[in-house]
């Protein structure tokens, strides 16, 4: 005859899911786990609906924690995004286009964005906001003006760190290069910048914004074989 299980004592069950969650580091389930089973005990959940609460808020605030993190040390000037962006003052930008953007599919393709316009037509600032919705969605980016890159690639390419540095750069999904066009390249800096576009090529996904149209890129790079 099997042994009766013994009623735990009030409060012990607290202790035990407070030591298991620490165990477990997902202190969540200890913050919310009573909240739920009222909420559960209201709806008539069963006891797997339960779990899959209890385990879903910890994953999603995870996520989020995730999130914060390659935010926060993706280099952005500032946090921008879609909703922020004042269409009525672009009607040139394509709402509908910008939203299935935002949705991330082009990032599983590996696919690039690029932005052309004039100064003020708010080109970093969907450039920033697509690459947050992609940090939201799991993927590393990272955020820097046309400049920034060629003047990190040619610090490593002097310390003979060239190809660990582009490999380190190609661990991430996706890099914003903000300002292409702002100061014309020399030869070894159009080289790198080559370099840096053609080891992501298929692979993860770019976003670029320039001031200038594509048919005037031979000026930025100095050679047509490198713009094109």
């Amino acid at each position: 005859m099997p042994a009766k299980r013994t009623p735990s004592a009030p409060g012990d069950a607290d202790k035990l899911i407070a030591h298991q969650s620490r165990l477990l580091k997902a202190p969540r389930i200890a913050e919310h786990y009573h909240r739920l089973a009222e909420q559960g005990r209201d709806a008539g959940w069963s006891l797997e609906d339960y779990l899959g609460a209890v385990l879903a808020v910890e994953s999603n605030a995870r996520a989020e924690s995730g999130a914060r993190q390659r935010i926060r040390y993706a280099g952005f000037p500032a946090i921008k995004t879609i909703t922020d962006f004042d269409f009525t003052a672009q009607p040139a930008v394509d709402r509908a286009q910008i939203a299935r953007l935002e949705s991330g599919g082009w990032l599983a393709e590996a696919r690039n964005i690029v932005l052309l316009g004039p100064p003020g037509t708010g080109k970093t600032h969907l450039a920033t906001a697509l690459a947050i919705a992609a940090a939201h969605a799991g993927h590393r980016v990272a955020f820097a003006p046309a400049t920034g890159w060629i003047t990190r690639l040619a610090e490593a390419h002097r310390t003979n760190r060239l190809e660990a540095e582009l490999r380190k750069i190609s661990r991430y999904g996706l890099i914003v290069i903000d300002e292409v066009g702002y100061i014309p390249f020399d030869t070894e800096a159009a080289n790198l910048f080559f370099q840096l576009v053609s080891t992501r090529y298929e692979k993860s996904s770019i976003v670029l914004t320039s001031n200038l149209p594509f048919s005037r890129w031979g000026q930025v790079f100095g050679e047509a074989t490198i713009a094109s």
